[in-house]
């Protein structure tokens, strides 16, 4: 299994209380697929100013989601983050770690 990190930003008028079912949908989706989630949350940075407008919002809050899965995993989580509308951006990417 491969590792990769994923970060997304979320609308920022979605309640603090509903953070924690989104986390869990993309969660659900990597172990799902036979993945392991390492973390997951909001970013320490948490809510931030967008460096332009997306969907008529100046800002976003902004989750990471580090985990471990075969290259499948991210492809589906990939699709699922594109027709979700409570995610406004994404990215996933692989982490190199120097295993040999």
């Amino acid at each position: 299994m491969r590792h990769y990190e994923a970060m997304y930003i979320v609308d920022p008028e979605t309640p603090d209380e509903s953070l924690e079912a989104v986390i869990e949908k993309y969660k659900k989706v990597v172990t799902d697929g036979g993945g392991e989630v390492s973390e997951a949350g909001k970013w320490d940075k948490g809510r931030r100013a967008l460096a332009y407008e997306i969907n008529k919002k100046r800002e976003g809050i902004y989750m990471l989601m580090q985990f471990q899965a075969n290259p499948e995993v991210p492809q589906e989580l990939d699709r699922i983050f594109r027709i979700n509308d409570d995610v406004m951006r994404h990215l996933i990417e692989r982490q190199d770690l120097n295993e040999e």
